[in-house]
C-alpha cells in the first residue's frame, strides 16, 4: 500500500501505517471506523457550511457578470435537523481518533458556526478558543442591503474538559499578530481568500474547489497547536491543504476525501509543488 491514495474499501481495517502521510478515497463516515483509535494529535475539519443559497444564479449588479458561489451538492442539507444530525455523527466518528490531549479546529460563517459549536459543546468537547479568521480581500455584498460578509470563524477545542496538556505554541501565536500590531497572540487573524498561484484550477480555467482555504490559515492552525511529527487529520480534506501545509510543516497528515476530482487534484499538487507522490 505505497501508493498516495488508499481506497477506503480497500480494508476492512486500517492500521495507522496504513494511512499515514496519504489520502484516503472514501465517505469520511465508513473511513473513520476503519481507522485506529486514538491516533491524531489534532483534527481540522472544513464542513459542509449549509448556505441555504438560492436557486437564482447570484450577479453583479454593476457590471452584470455571475458570481462564483458555493453552488455544490455537497453543501446542501434538506433541513437543519438533517445538517445538525450530519455534524453529530462526523463529530462523534472524530472524537474516537483523537488522542486524550489532542485538539480540533471546526471552521465555518455565520450560517454554521453557531450550530456546530453547540453541538460540539452537547457531546462534551470544551472549548478553548474561538478565532475569528479576517480576510484582506473579501468579496464585495454587491446589492448594499447588509455588512460585507470579511470573516469566518474557527473553534478550537479539546474532547473533554479533563484534556491537559494539549500543545499550544505561544511563540508563533505572539509571530502571527505583528501585522496587527499585537505582541500576545491574539484571536484575530488576518489572512487574504486563497488566491493566485495557490488557487486550483482545472483544464478550463474554473476553480477545482469552491471554498479551497489559503495555506496561511493552515499554517497558523498547525503551528501554533501541533509540533513536528504530529499527526494531522482532516476528513473533509477537499484539495488536500490541510496535508500539504502540514508536510511542508514536517507534520504527519492522514486524510480522507470521497470527491475523487479533489482527491486527483491533491495528488497533482502534491507531485508539482512537493516533489512526492
Amino acid at each position: 500500500m505505497n501508493d498516495f491514495v488508499i481506497e477506503g474499501k480497500s480494508k476492512t481495517e486500517f492500521e495507522i501505517e496504513d494511512v499515514l502521510d496519504k489520502v484516503i478515497h472514501g465517505d469520511c463516515m465508513e473511513v473513520m471506523k476503519k481507522l485506529p483509535q486514538g491516533f491524531a494529535d489534532i483534527v481540522f475539519i472544513d464542513p459542509p457550511y449549509f448556505l441555504q443559497l438560492p436557486k437564482k444564479k447570484l450577479v453583479r449588479w454593476n457590471v452584470n457578470t455571475a458570481v462564483e458561489g458555493v453552488n455544490d451538492e455537497w453543501d446542501k442539507f434538506a433541513s437543519f435537523e438533517e445538517y445538525d444530525d450530519f455534524i453529530t455523527k462526523l463529530l462523534i466518528s472524530v472524537k474516537r481518533i483523537m488522542k486524550p490531549n489532542a485538539t480540533i479546529w471546526c471552521i465555518g460563517t455565520y450560517h454554521n458556526i453557531f450550530r456546530v459549536g453547540k453541538i460540539m459543546q452537547d457531546l462534551g468537547f470544551w472549548i478553548l478558543n474561538d478565532v475569528v479568521w479576517l480576510k484582506n480581500n473579501p468579496m464585495p455584498n454587491w446589492l448594499g442591503v447588509r455588512f460585507t460578509n470579511a470573516t469566518e470563524n474557527l473553534i478550537w477545542a479539546v474532547k473533554d474538559k479533563k484534556a491537559k496538556k494539549y500543545t499550544f505554541n505561544k511563540d508563533f501565536a505572539k509571530k502571527f499578530d505583528d501585522e496587527l500590531g499585537y505582541k500576545i497572540g491574539i484571536n484575530v487573524w488576518k489572512v487574504p481568500l486563497c488566491a493566485g498561484k495557490q488557487r486550483l484550477k482545472d483544464e478550463e480555467g474554473k476553480k477545482v474547489h469552491s471554498t479551497q482555504k489559503p495555506e496561511g490559515l493552515l499554517e497558523r492552525v498547525i503551528l501554533t497547536s501541533t509540533e513536528e511529527n504530529d499527526i494531522v487529520f482532516d476528513p473533509m480534506a477537499g484539495t488536500g491543504t490541510t496535508g500539504f501545509v502540514a508536510k511542508k510543516l514536517k507534520r504527519h497528515f492522514v486524510m480522507t476525501e470521497i470527491n475523487e476530482k479533489y482527491v486527483n487534484a491533491t495528488r497533482k499538487r502534491f507531485s508539482e509543488n512537493l516533489g512526492v507522490y
